[in-house]
């Protein structure tokens, strides 16, 4: 039986990493509201961010009480809310 082909996770440069790092930090700071856009999910993940763990490189978000964890390598884009 062949293996299902998972589709790999697009690589990224290192100057699009520390881009993505820098809008992560300066949200935090300002305790805004983000869409995060998440390789592998369909939906946006959508918080606060209340930690980022560079021990498992997670980021913590808060929405509606709940925290969600995404791996930092895990998010291809970062937006703010339009509503």
């Amino acid at each position: 039986m062949a293996k299902a082909k998972v589709a790999k996770r697009p690589t990224r440069d290192e100057f699009v990493l520390e881009e993505l790092g820098n809008q992560l930090v300066e949200a935090k700071q300002e305790d805004s509201e983000i869409l995060l856009t998440v390789w592998g999910k369909e939906e946006q993940v959508r918080g606060v961010i209340v930690e980022m763990d560079s021990r498992t490189g997670k980021v913590h978000l808060r929405y509606n009480e709940e925290i969600i964890k995404v791996p930092f390598m895990d998010i291809m884009q970062v937006n703010y809310p339009r509503d």
